[in-house]
């Protein structure tokens, strides 16, 4: 190893060291939260660090009884439905429309492209009350179904505009060659420009998911019976105070599944984050 090697070296070491130290700031909580699901109920409230010295009191103890929970195992179902359901929705409506806005020639289609790109300033707590107002005249209230399309509904805006961005990377001779051939639209759309848009589609799942996974408010404005796990999680927290043991392995679990999905498919999610950048 050369002088300049260690010398460059030397002179990162510093900022290595604090973006470690920030690393370890962002992951306290989240063993701190783990090491109490861990801790027996009669011991949850003397503090997370207590199985450094005693390693002997962590216990399954506290997971089985979340899945032993009915209720708790419903609000994780009922999450995972809401997720998944409103991801795909999404994602092929999406889809389709940016491939509409992008590709296709019709009266509108920019005017409508300026309306999608309006849309994305536009705050959820702004749509609350009229579709708590509409949901309850269609009885979609306190439904899984309604929960999906309020999600899907806005997460259209950014869906279409990523995707957008993506498809007029794609070169247009590719497109106007395989028309050329006599492929039809759906065709193109689908043998074409899907596969090659693969990395901002898993991008905009990703985003998709994440989102409606950790979503609270409009769980909690729209869901009463059908609650999905952050609801569910909320409402044991404030029946029961000291039920850290219920809530602890609830929480964590909660956190456990969407980090999953996000470590399983991040490499996509980066080539997505860059969708568009570079023409």
């Amino acid at each position: 190893m050369t002088l300049t090697t260690l010398a460059h070296k030397a002179t990162r070491a510093p900022l290595h060291l604090g973006l470690a130290f920030i690393g370890l700031l962002w992951l306290t909580p989240t063993v701190g939260l783990l090491l109490t699901s861990l801790l027996p109920a009669a011991q949850t409230n003397t503090g997370w660090w207590r199985l450094f010295q005693e390693p002997t009191l962590a216990t399954l103890d506290n997971y089985r009884g979340l899945f032993d929970n009915a209720a708790m195992t419903e609000a994780l179902w009922t999450t995972a439905v809401v997720s998944v359901s409103n991801t795909v929705l999404l994602t092929v409506v999406a889809a389709l429309a940016a491939y509409a806005v992008t590709w296709l020639s019709f009266p509108g289609r920019d005017v409508l492209f300026v309306v999608v790109v309006a849309l994305l300033v536009v705050p959820v707590q702004i749509a609350l009350i009229p579709v708590f107002s509409l949901y309850n005249a269609a009885g979609l209230f306190d439904t899984v179904l309604g929960l999906v399309l309020f999600h899907v509904a806005f997460g259209l805006p950014f869906g279409i505009f990523l995707l957008r961005n993506f498809f007029l990377g794609i070169p247009h001779e590719l497109v106007e060659a395989a028309r050329i051939d006599g492929a039809s639209e759906i065709r193109v759309f689908l043998e074409l420009v899907l596969p090659l848009a693969l990395p901002a589609i898993a991008s905009l799942a990703i985003f998709q998911f994440l989102w409606t996974w950790n979503d609270f408010l409009v769980a909690l404005t729209f869901a009463r019976d059908v609650q999905p796990i952050t609801v569910a999680i909320f409402s044991q927290a404030r029946q029961f105070g000291t039920n850290i043991d219920l809530i602890a392995p609830a929480a964590f679990v909660s956190l456990a599944i969407p980090l999953a999905v996000f470590l399983a498919f991040q490499r996509y999610f980066v080539k997505g984050l860059l969708a568009g950048a570079v023409k």
